[in-house]
């Protein structure tokens, strides 16, 4: 992989990381659904913006739909799921736990997208899901209902993360591919018309008072224009440099960055077995990125 690339994800980690603590002080004040809903718009805005100061034309070669079904699928049920998460989870955990993106990848890959399923994938699923058992079960994790649903919602958003990656490799590099910003355009839009009837139901029952705190709306601009709007740039262009499940590795590096923004701005506390279940995580995916790396032969070919 080039340097390139590999700062590329570096930045994608950092940024990503920062969104868990954006949402969990967001979420709070707004509400999952409305979090959710002003993340994809403040991203599909910021997208617009950088079209036009690159004078890009709004032109999708009739790619348009697919993105936008690719950004539900990408971005409106995660969003979504990590937000309902949001509630109950520190960002730590939902950092550490976006991490089985690449297992799911596996997963959805053997099961629906000719996949090849080696030894060494399996004991990475085995690992991985041994980490989530531990990470929930363990210190007083496993007497609270709320937190095994906030674990069960971020499982739901990387399960659509690994099926997402492939389906932008079939609907739109295989059909001659688009420019990474479009992609990203078109799926916040996509994610926007998702989200917008449940917005439309919960918007009007938050309280006025709520909609009107500073520090709440800077989490929002950050994580809809910084960490969306210029993440998936980044995410759109590495799938199509790198491939799926080499992009999905991401989540190697999201983890620490989480934890970090997580225990230096809120003083998240984690239970006894998180590090030991983060440990197997990061292991599992390890087994899983080794296992598919390309021989010389194939990698030289682009």
């Amino acid at each position: 992989m080039r340097t390139t690339d590999t700062l590329r994800l570096l930045l994608l980690a950092a940024i990503w990381g920062a969104s868990f603590l954006f949402m969990r002080i967001a979420v709070p004040a707004l509400g999952a659904v409305n979090t959710a809903f002003l993340r994809v718009v403040c991203g599909s805005i910021g997208l617009l913006v950088i079209m036009a100061v690159l004078r890009m034309p709004l032109r999708f070669d009739g790619k348009l739909r697919w993105a936008m079904l690719l950004g539900v699928i990408n971005s409106g049920l995660p969003f979504l799921m990590y937000c309902l998460a949001a509630r109950v989870l520190p960002a730590g955990y939902s950092a550490i736990l976006n991490a089985t993106a690449p297992l799911m990848g596996v997963i959805m890959g053997a099961a629906f997208f000719a996949e090849k399923l080696t030894l060494k994938k399996v004991m990475g699923m085995v690992a991985g899901f041994a980490g989530i058992l531990l990470i929930s079960t363990t210190g007083e994790a496993h007497l609270t209902r709320a937190l095994i649903l906030g674990i069960l919602a971020c499982l739901v958003a990387t399960t659509c993360y690994g099926i997402a990656g492939f389906l932008a490799k079939r609907w739109i590099t295989a059909r001659g591919g688009m420019d990474a910003t479009k992609v990203a355009f078109g799926s916040q839009l996509g994610a926007s018309c998702f989200l917008l009837p449940f917005f439309a139901v919960t918007a009007p029952q938050t309280a006025a008072s709520q909609w009107q705190i500073p520090e709440v709306w800077a989490c929002i601009l950050a994580v809809g224009f910084i960490c969306t709007a210029l993440a998936y740039i980044l995410y759109f262009r590495l799938l199509a440099d790198i491939g799926p499940l080499r992009t999905l590795t991401v989540t190697f590096l999201i983890p620490p960055f989480g934890i970090f923004w997580g225990w230096l701005v809120l003083g998240e506390a984690l239970n006894q077995g998180f590090t030991a279940g983060a440990l197997l995580i990061v292991c599992a995916v390890w087994l899983v990125v080794k296992a598919d790396r390309p021989t010389p032969q194939v990698a030289s070919v682009k």
